[in-house]
């Protein structure tokens, strides 16, 4: 049975990768930020395992901050493989873009520090198609793919969160290539990540189908959302521990793109009598109300852009048939609804 360290346990994607795992029979040192996260973890997990037996010996906790240094060293022992999803990921942009960039690329590089000195050579980190696609696609291009990486001085490259995971995955690569070859690294660079989640606590994501379902903006901008489920994203990461093939290697998961405006209209669908809306805004309004809301101005460098994205390595390497972006549109709505943060 190989020992997992993942970071940022109590994180959407986290939490369904820590049932996955212990689901595949590993155990699982998981990281929170504080350690009153454990018990909500814990209680995430619990009604979707196979095996309940011995959860507490196969499932522990350690507290680790990405900007404190304290802790790794003694939360890598006896560790197999780490994997490092810890990273913040806000809806809105910050005021000081260091609240994003310090902590994904100190964060990263702490882990993979802490991992070389305990002797772990074999790492996944979560990345995301934000370190892939913030820059101009070449004419004679159609879709983002794996050898494609985000210019921070880029319009979109420039925006925080695509910069801080860019810096982060690009600091990891060269950590490996520099200071610790004995290290095989997998990154996995999932898109817009949807699906239930497994408790009440959830991420950035979701709460785009959340806005939608409520009808916050009357009109939708013209932008488009490579989608991918949240059960896919975790799939990929356990299956990385024993797919050779993987090492080395960044992974695009993606499923399928819709239009903002496609993504509602199969809403309404099937909640006819939601509030959503699915008229397509003119950019120049949307421009307008960016004035005054945060969350919109950071959706401007995508209007127009096209957001196709090649997911035949992920296929080939994982022989993953993804779920649909429409099924993971509707669990994710109808959990918002079952759970009350919706009514019709």
């Amino acid at each position: 049975m190989k020992k997992i360290l993942i970071t940022g346990a109590s994180g959407y994607i986290g939490k369904h990768i820590t049932l996955q795992l212990l689901n595949e029979g590993y155990e699982v040192r998981a990281s929170v930020r504080n350690l009153t996260k454990s018990l909500e973890v814990k209680n995430a997990v619990l009604p979707y395992l196979i095996d309940l037996s011995n959860i507490d010996s196969r499932l522990t906790f350690v507290e680790l901050d990405l900007n404190k240094d304290s802790g790794w060293d003694a939360a890598l022992q006896d560790i197999d493989l780490l994997m490092h999803t810890a990273s913040p990921f806000p809806l809105a942009k910050p005021k000081d873009e260091n609240e994003l960039t310090r902590p994904a690329v100190e964060g990263t590089l702490r882990a993979l520090n802490a991992a070389k000195r305990a002797g772990v050579n074999r790492v996944i980190i979560t990345s995301s198609v934000a370190a892939v696609w913030g820059f101009d696609l070449p004419v004679e291009k159609s879709e983002l793919d794996e050898t494609m990486w985000t210019d921070i001085n880029h319009p979109l490259g420039k925006e925080t969160y695509n910069k801080s995971k860019t810096l982060a995955e690009s600091a990891a690569w060269n950590f490996i290539k520099n200071s610790a070859p004995e290290i095989s690294l997998t990154t996995i660079n999932p898109v817009i990540v949807l699906g239930a989640p497994l408790d009440d606590k959830f991420g950035t994501s979701v709460s785009l189908i959340d806005r939608f379902m409520k009808g916050r903006d009357p009109m939708l901008p013209d932008i488009n959302m490579s989608i991918v489920d949240v059960r896919d994203v975790a799939f990929m990461h356990v299956q990385a521990i024993k797919i050779e093939a993987t090492k080395g290697e960044r992974i695009l998961a993606a499923s399928e793109s819709m239009p903002a405006v496609g993504v509602t209209q199969y809403l309404k669908s099937i909640y006819p009598k939601s509030k959503i809306k699915t008229a397509k805004a003119p950019n120049f309004l949307i421009k307008f109300i960016a004035l005054f809301d945060a969350e919109i101005k950071s959706v401007l460098p995508m209007l127009g852009r096209p957001f196709n994205v090649n997911n035949a390595k992920a296929k080939r390497l994982f022989n993953i048939e993804f779920i649909s972006a429409k099924e993971s549109i509707r669990d994710t709505a109808d959990y918002l609804l079952k759970n009350g943060y919706l009514k019709m």
